[in-house]
């Protein structure tokens, strides 16, 4: 099941578990927040950026991969409030 994680690096929070999905409601996420494969290593903030917008982390581990999604990770760089309600949307 994929694991969606907030990121906010103004405060330095390298990662906030907020979602486990199923494949089906992280496509319908997606569908909203276009996401950007960037890797199998979960993005580590560096130096020097601290003025980097807030995004999201969707993970996949490799041994629960659905057809179209690659092991690792993908960034959304959407706004996190926005993510939220499409969150709370699939309660409905």
């Amino acid at each position: 099941m994929p694991n969606l994680y907030f990121c906010q690096p103004h405060a330095k929070n390298q990662g906030m578990l907020r979602a486990v999905l199923s494949v089906h409601e992280c496509e319908r996420v997606v569908l909203q927040h276009p996401a950007t494969y960037v890797g199998e290593n979960f993005p580590r903030l560096g130096i020097g950026q601290e003025a980097t917008n807030d995004f999201a982390i969707i993970s996949f581990r490799p041994d629960e991969t659905a057809a179209g999604w690659r092991p690792g990770y993908y960034r959304v760089d959407s706004d996190l409030d926005k993510i939220n309600e499409s969150l709370l949307a699939l309660l409905r």
